[in-house]
């Protein structure tokens, strides 16, 4: 496995999973104190729009390293709880990294 394929996955892991803050935050001021709601509409549409992009990259992460069907769910499912993102993003790494340990002895092109 390629080590972009973990590094795609941890990029839309740690975005998604701020965003997905961001968009928390957002309902609580448009629910909570009724305003912004055109930013909490704009909010979710885009974080929409990357959960897709994190769900892609996941599934190729997670056929690559040849996971169960339950844990795939679970990294593909993190990225709708708030924070949950964070913490299984640094649980993928330990375990896709040993993966990686021949990807580092090829030599640079340059």
């Amino acid at each position: 496995m390629k080590r972009s394929v973990l590094t795609r996955y941890r990029a839309m892991a740690y975005i998604t999973a701020v965003m997905l803050l961001v968009l928390c935050t957002c309902m609580i001021f448009k629910y909570g104190f009724g305003m912004g709601k055109d930013l909490t509409l704009v909010v979710s549409q885009v974080h929409g729009v990357l959960y897709i992009i994190y769900l892609v990259f996941a599934f190729d992460l997670g056929s690559k390293a040849k996971w169960p069907f339950g844990k795939l769910l679970w990294v593909l499912v993190a990225g709708t709880i708030p924070t949950a993102a964070f913490f299984v993003e640094r649980q993928v790494v330990r375990e896709v990294e040993p993966l990686l340990a021949g990807d580092a002895a090829e030599p640079v092109k340059v």
